[in-house]
């Protein structure tokens, strides 16, 4: 397996799914809890996260493919909603959203929503991994992205193990400067998706 593609497969995943920028929103979604009733959700959130992208890993093409939509389309679409993403991450929008969302959600126990849906598991991550399988060759490609995907979801898990520590040690203005500069590696990732699908598209017409 190409290792730049696995490599672009893990800082995709990681950067749209962005577990350094979810850190502050898990400690906010979790007030006063111990930290055994934090690590039950981090394990429950993450866990559901991970079934949700996996299926659409394995079915979200066949999908694609049931209601029309072409790899090349899909790919030029996704790599369109990665940049938006990606233009929030920079001007902070995104980080506003899911602050908003925090306070908005009064619920108990916030590890189906908003924790894994949409804020793990939404719609870029969604994408992203459709998108992957997509250009996954074979068996063993399709397990080193779904094992890139795993390996991101660990670290969410790592992240929120130690939320508190990690809060403190970056700040405000150390997780503002982080997710910026995740912003333009994701938008640099979001054209060549674009770009990939269009080349896609050119070669189904040359065919």
């Amino acid at each position: 397996m190409d290792a730049a593609f696995l490599i672009s497969a893990f800082v995709t995943m990681f950067v749209v799914i962005d577990p350094i920028g979810l850190t502050p929103i898990f400690i906010a979604l979790t007030p006063g809890m111990t930290p055994a009733q934090r690590r039950a959700i981090a394990i429950r959130t993450t866990v559901i996260a991970a079934a949700l992208l996996f299926l659409f890993a394995f079915l979200g093409e066949q999908v694609l493919g049931f209601i029309g939509i072409s790899m090349p389309a899909f790919r030029i679409a996704g790599g369109i909603l990665l940049f938006i993403t990606a233009l929030d991450m920079l001007f902070e929008r995104r980080t506003k959203r899911r602050e908003d969302q925090a306070e908005a959600d009064d619920v108990p126990d916030p590890s189906v929503f908003p924790m894994a849906i949409p804020l793990i598991a939404g719609p870029g991550a969604i994408a992203s991994i459709i998108l992957l399988a997509g250009e996954a060759e074979g068996t063993i490609g399709m397990v080193s992205v779904l094992g890139m995907m795993v390996a991101v979801l660990v670290l969410v898990f790592l992240f929120f193990l130690s939320a508190s520590v990690i809060e403190r040690a970056l700040g405000k203005t150390g997780i503002v400067v982080v997710t910026r500069l995740l912003g333009m590696l994701l938008a640099a990732l979001s054209v060549q998706f674009v770009l990939d699908g269009i080349r896609g598209f050119e070669l189904g017409l040359g065919g």
